[in-house]
């Protein structure tokens, strides 16, 4: 898996963002926050999940790099956004991200996505992000994750 095309296209996407990432794989699929935590043994808020909405009124891809101890309130990120969004589905998901759910990358799309990261993950030292595949991730700061994304950080969580 950390040969596969996918997580390739990762590790060469950070590297070209001057980002020397080691891609770690997992013993198991981590297709959710609170897999990844368990087999990394952090917290399920340090996960960095990469969600795929779509514009309702543009049918633009947008990035949402949300913290796995949060829910995305859509009306929040639709304000952050500056349209209404709904979630994307696995076909628009692989088309504009390049990915499958479940190993949606912060970077290496087929083209730069419009991107979102959560505030939430700025509240961590180090976080983690999925690498291309469900089996793998990588560990940066926060404050990488905004800059390879060129993400804007707003609130996106919904309210606990």
């Amino acid at each position: 898996m950390l040969d596969s095309p996918s997580v390739a296209r990762v590790r060469a996407a950070l590297a070209a963002l001057g980002l020397d990432a080691q891609i770690v794989l997992l013993a198991g699929a981590a297709r959710t926050a609170r897999d990844a935590a368990a087999q990394l043994g952090c917290e399920v808020g340090a996960i960095a999940n990469s969600l795929v909405f779509r514009g309702e009124a543009t049918g633009e891809a947008l990035l949402v790099m949300a913290s796995g101890a949060n829910r995305v309130d859509v009306a929040r990120l639709a304000a952050a956004f500056g349209e209404p969004v709904a979630k994307a589905d696995a076909a628009f998901v692989r088309a504009r991200s390049g990915f499958a759910i479940g190993g949606v990358a912060p970077v290496a799309h087929p083209t730069r996505l419009r991107a979102v990261v959560d505030r939430a993950l700025l509240g961590y030292r180090e976080i983690w992000a999925a690498a291309g595949h469900p089996h793998t991730v990588f560990r940066l700061a926060p404050a990488d994750l905004v800059r390879i994304t060129g993400g804007a950080v707003a609130d996106v969580a919904a309210a606990a």
